[in-house]
């Protein structure tokens, strides 16, 4: 049986300049699977290309055994890949309320939006009190937590979250990671690119070390945990 999310050889080129160069990898249903490195090592193109967004000058990419190279973005939301990006990038001027339901906007199962909003709200009870407040208010805790949230709105299939815990502090840090935990143990499906590769490993399933545009190593996530490469080169550990 093939694996929910298969990439053979991807690569990616901004102009002449190759950013991803021939790297594979598999999410299989139910796995937490994490993609770790550093700036610039090619992590958020990858996403970027699986959703949809950039179009790869070579490679494969199949998800639930449908080729998925050149499908448009929304196409890809509609079989069951949802991103959550870097930047988080929601609708400022839009209330809470406003994006959750936009992240529903394939989906015309009015009751079971209203459900999947109400879970919305479950998951991150901050964003309840929050509803019917400008999004752009938020604190970027909260924008994460509702970037998550929209993500989920269309029931996907895997879930990639692209650097979650980024420029926030370390308690929200934790609640974010708490809740891609709590995700997990629900069952979804989560490609995760995370700088924080202490708190990626030990959460996934299995993970992938990129460095500039190349996956270099590869394993279950508490085998590279302590793997000593990862630990000096990741982990700030001598």
């Amino acid at each position: 049986m093939s694996a929910l999310l298969e990439v053979r050889d991807l690569r990616v080129a901004y102009g002449k300049v190759e950013a991803v160069k021939g790297i594979s990898l598999t999410v299989e249903e139910g796995e937490v699977v994490t993609l770790i490195g550093t700036n610039g090592a090619g992590k958020t193109t990858t996403l970027h290309t699986l959703s949809g967004l950039l179009e790869p000058s070579a490679g494969h990419v199949t998800f639930a055994g449908r080729d998925v190279v050149g499908v448009p973005a929304h196409h890809v939301v509609a079989l069951g890949l949802a991103h959550s990006p870097e930047g988080r990038h929601i609708f400022p001027r839009l209330t809470v309320e406003e994006n959750l339901l936009l992240g529903a906007f394939l989906r015309r199962d009015a009751a079971g939006i209203a459900d999947d909003v109400e879970r919305g709200y479950t998951l991150f009870p901050r964003l309840r009190e929050r509803r019917g407040q400008a999004a752009g208010t938020l604190s970027g805790g909260e924008q994460q937590m509702l970037a998550m949230a929209r993500a989920l709105m269309c029931r996907p299939r895997l879930l990639m979250l692209d650097e979650p815990s980024m420029g926030l502090s370390p308690i929200m840090m934790k609640k974010i990671m708490a809740t891609v935990a709590e995700l997990k143990s629900s069952g979804t499906t989560i490609l995760l690119v995370e700088q924080n590769a202490r708190a990626a490993l030990a959460l996934a399933d299995r993970a992938y070390v990129m460095e500039t545009g190349r996956i270099v190593l590869t394993g279950g996530g508490r085998e590279l945990l302590h793997d000593e490469s990862v630990r000096k080169a990741y982990l700030g550990e001598e």
